[in-house]
C-alpha cells in the first residue's frame, strides 16, 4: 500500500516525465489507444497500468523510469483528498452531477430498469469542442456498464446453498 508521502513522491515524477516529453494527455491517449483521462489517472496513481499497456507506455514516455513503471503495474491506492473540492474546476463538476444527478438517475431507471451505472467498469474521456456560438466548450463523457440490482433470493446465494449441501 503507497503511503500519501509516498504516493505524492511517485506522482511528482510521474508528472515530470510527461512534462519532459513535452506530449499532452490527449497525445500520450492516441499513442497508447487509452482515453485522455485514463492516461491522467495512470500519471496521477489513480489507475492500474496493464501489463499489455506497459510497452506503449514505454514509447509515448521514452523517459519514464523502470521502477516508475514497476509501480504502476501494482494497484493503486485510490485517493483523493477532501480539500480537492475547493479547486473551482473540480466544484462545479460535482455542483453540476449533483444538479442533474437525480434527473440521470430517472433517465438510467427509465431506460434500463432499477440500477447504476458502474464508476469500475467505466470510461470517461474529455473532449474540446466548438459550440453553436463558436466558443470553446469542454465535453466530459462518462461511459459505465448498467449494473442492474439484483432480487435477493435466498437460492441464489452461493453460502447458502453451501450451508443447505454440508447439512
Amino acid at each position: 500500500m503507497e503511503a500519501s508521502s509516498s504516493k505524492a513522491t511517485v506522482m511528482g515524477r510521474l508528472q515530470a516525465a510527461k512534462h519532459k516529453s513535452g506530449k499532452s494527455f490527449n497525445q500520450i491517449a492516441q499513442e497508447t489507444g487509452l482515453t485522455n483521462v485514463y492516461v491522467a489517472q495512470l500519471l496521477r496513481r489513480q489507475a492500474q497500468l496493464k501489463p499489455d499497456t506497459a510497452p506503449k507506455i514505454r514509447t509515448a514516455l521514452p523517459d519514464l523510469p523502470e521502477d516508475l513503471v514497476q509501480e504502476m503495474l501494482k494497484p493503486p491506492m485510490r485517493s483523493y483528498d477532501p480539500k480537492l473540492i475547493q479547486e473551482p474546476t473540480i466544484y462545479r463538476l460535482n455542483e453540476a452531477v449533483m444538479h442533474f444527478g437525480e434527473s440521470i438517475k430517472e433517465i438510467i431507471n427509465e431506460e434500463f430498469g432499477d440500477g447504476i451505472m458502474s464508476a469500475i467498469d467505466f470510461y470517461c474521456s474529455v473532449d474540446k469542442v466548438k459550440g453553436v456560438d463558436g466558443k470553446d466548450r469542454a465535453v466530459v463523457t462518462f461511459d459505465g456498464k448498467y449494473l442492474p440490482y439484483t432480487e435477493q433470493k435466498v437460492e441464489h446465494m452461493v453460502s447458502k446453498l453451501n450451508l443447505h449441501e454440508e447439512k
